[in-house]
């Protein structure tokens, strides 16, 4: 059989988390319409009967300007290092801009390269050859492909593309594992994908999730997390007037977890200040980006 592994990488927001829930049928990665919502390489796998697919969603490549950012950018690039082909993500419906450039300057591709177009559906012909043209001159990847990953338009040839690329090689997870992220990571996801459409501005992306217990052997089963905030005046406004806001973010992400997990759970939220948290290596060493 075909198998490998496949690095997801590209600018912030330009779809790449939609692409492989799409591929995999299943909500791996959560999507929101803000920048940065991928902090850590996810992976999704893909199986079907002559291949084994290990997608890896990696955080959106930028200008660092924290510690966090920094930690988020290196795991962007061990991917891209320890992976067989890198799908590199492009917003076909934008035209090239410095975030682009930020890319070119620092992105370097020793494996196989396809490059996909995404978003497709919002594009024009002038706009997508322009860009078509930069990339081109610039990587000379293996494939272009066109995708609308909201339309689920181009995945086929994206797949029969990368199978194409693939070594024969062992099955890596059995064939009804969709991801390899534990319980708890999938469950800290879901609670910050909330708060990202909950909060506004610069409030979720100071925040953090940290499952502490899951009591496995209750019913209904008792989850323990803690959201974790840089500032006071930033708990305030999660816990919200009166605890309205950490209800809404606690209904929402309750109602997910108990689609994922198929029964009823009892979803606890504490909200813990640790000021400058993403500037902060012994806090995310311990708790986010364990090697």
């Amino acid at each position: 059989m075909k198998s490998g592994f496949v690095a997801i990488v590209g600018k912030p927001n330009v779809g790449k988390s939609t692409i492989l829930n799409a591929i995999i049928g299943s909500k791996i990665s959560i999507v929101t319409s803000k920048n940065q919502t991928t902090r850590n390489s996810i992976q999704g796998i893909y199986n079907d009967d002559d291949s084994q697919i290990i997608f890896i969603d990696t955080p959106g490549i930028h200008k660092p300007r924290s510690v966090l950012g920094e930690m988020m950018d290196k795991a962007s690039y061990s991917s891209i290092r320890d992976c067989d082909i890198a799908l590199f993500i492009v917003d076909a419906s934008k035209k090239f801009d410095e975030g682009d450039q930020y890319l070119f300057d620092h992105l370097n591709f020793d494996c196989k390269l396809i490059v996909v177009f995404n978003k497709i559906d919002e594009t024009n012909i002038e706009l997508i050859s322009e860009l078509k043209k930069k990339y081109q001159e610039r990587y000379n990847p293996i494939n272009i492909i066109e995708t609308s990953a909201i339309e689920k338009f181009g995945l086929d040839d994206l797949i029969k593309s990368i199978k194409n690329n693939l070594e024969e090689g062992p099955q890596y997870y059995d064939v009804n594992t969709v991801t390899n992220m534990d319980l708890a990571f999938r469950i800290q996801e879901i609670i910050r994908e909330k708060m990202l459409v909950l909060l506004k501005e610069e409030v979720p992306h100071s925040t953090t999730v940290i499952c502490t217990d899951i009591v496995k052997d209750s019913n209904p089963l008792e989850i323990y997390c803690k959201i974790i905030v840089e500032k006071e005046s930033q708990k305030s406004i999660v816990i919200g007037s009166k605890g309205k806001m950490i209800k809404k973010i606690g209904i929402r992400a309750r109602h997910d977890i108990e689609d994922m997990m198929g029964r009823h759970i009892d979803l606890k939220l504490l909200v813990q200040v640790v000021e400058n948290w993403r500037n902060s290596n012994k806090f995310l060493n311990k708790t986010w980006f364990r090697e």
